[in-house]
């Protein structure tokens, strides 16, 4: 067995702003499966469902201009291992696991996987006293803080997708990625992979363990200078458009229009 046998779990419940009829059932949600047989498994996968759920209802009702792929990519990116690791952070929820000898001498207490797995836990306990409305309340107040500060249109994507996209919401031709060097033996090689954006005069070299890593490292550095470049490069274009091209305006008026549909 090993671990804690008692817990306080008073403080736990008033971050959680819930209060268990069955403390046991809490217990169990708390339990790892290196602690005994009678632990959380269970109520973690009733729990995963739940998240998903609910966290796919609040999105619904929240973001009404995102289509189904971008709920999708948003949902997936709220309910994910990191997101629930910091909701759990945020609840000090490793303060309370029960956990095996094993677990506690290899510091499991800390490992987000633990501790994602027992938020779902959790959510799960709440739901079979409170249901399925009781614990939507519970998740909406978890999660309101991270949906004041969530920007739908950039969360989950890579860097790569990020600057291919900004590019293209002003017009502009798409980067070109050339691998540039590559160093180190065959199973532990680093690249250097080079971005370009002519239109913009942006060249900037990123680097990683594969090519992929080097190009959204090299991505990331081109976002950056490219929205400090937008601002002149768009005053420019603002002269050209009164006199040639009028459809020039229409980026960005239509990111004008995306911004206000998500802030309402």
């Amino acid at each position: 067995m090993g671990g804690r046998i008692t817990i306080d779990t008073t403080l736990l419940q008033e971050r959680l702003n819930y209060r268990f009829i069955k403390p046991e059932l809490l217990m169990q949600a708390l339990t790892h499966r290196s602690h005994g047989k009678k632990n959380n498994e269970r109520l973690e996968f009733l729990g995963d469902s739940i998240l998903n759920c609910i966290v796919a209802e609040i999105l619904f009702e929240k973001f009404n201009d995102l289509d189904e792929g971008d709920l999708s990519r948003v949902r997936a990116n709220l309910v994910k291992q990191q997101a629930l690791y910091e909701i759990a952070q945020s609840l000090s929820l490793s303060d309370y696991l029960r956990l095996g000898e094993g677990e506690l001498k290899s510091g499991g207490f800390r490992r987000p996987s633990i501790l994602a797995d027992t938020l779902e836990a959790i959510i799960a306990a709440i739901f079979i006293e409170a249901g399925f409305e009781g614990v939507r309340v519970i998740l909406r107040k978890l999660y309101a803080q991270i949906l004041e500060n969530v920007d739908p249109r950039k969360l989950g994507k890579d860097d790569k997708t990020l600057l291919q996209e900004y590019l293209q919401g002003h017009q502009l031709p798409l980067p070109v990625y050339t691998v540039t060097a590559t160093t180190g033996v065959a199973h532990n090689q680093r690249f250097e992979v080079e971005c370009v954006v002519d239109s913009l005069q942006i060249h900037v070299f990123g680097d990683g363990a594969s090519r992929r890593s080097a190009e959204q490292s090299a991505a990331k550095l081109a976002l950056l200078a490219a929205q400090k470049a937008i601002p002149q490069t768009g005053r420019a274009a603002k002269k050209v458009s009164s006199k040639k091209k009028k459809s020039l305006l229409e980026p960005s008026q239509g990111d004008e229009q995306l911004n206000l549909t998500l802030k309402g």
